[in-house]
């Protein structure tokens, strides 16, 4: 696959996972300065990595939230609760990914996790 080909299946991906309003808001603000980026994470996040047959779209999505989740990755813990919606997980299989990251990389890192998905999943605090 050459680099527009990957680019262009990588767009397909991206768009199914993050939905359109996303990635055109992504593509709208991209600029001289970020081109290089966005073709870079088309390119090899969605058109290499999550395109691979070697996991699901569910699975990826679970590896993903605790990685994000693990990391303080706020923002992009956000986008990828919503997209994990999109990939057919349920908001009680995202509660249980955060008591995994809970148990692997710390309680800190799971309250404020759950912090973030709760808001992404417009949820009220309880």
């Amino acid at each position: 696959m050459n680099d527009r080909e990957r680019h262009e299946a990588g767009m397909t991906v991206r768009r199914e996972v993050l939905g359109d309003a996303h990635v055109d808001r992504a593509v709208a603000g991209s600029d001289e300065f970020t081109a290089d980026f966005q073709d870079f994470i088309t390119r090899y996040a969605w058109g290499e990595v999550w395109s691979r047959p070697g996991l699901d779209r569910r699975t990826r999505s679970c590896v993903t939230l605790a990685v994000l989740a693990t990391l303080h990755h706020d923002e992009e813990l956000a986008m990828h609760v919503r997209a994990a919606l999109r990939n057919g997980l349920s908001p009680a299989e995202v509660a249980e990914v955060l008591l995994q990251v809970g148990v692997y990389a710390g309680v800190p890192a799971a309250n404020r996790a759950f912090k973030v998905a709760r808001e992404a999943l417009g949820q009220e605090a309880g």
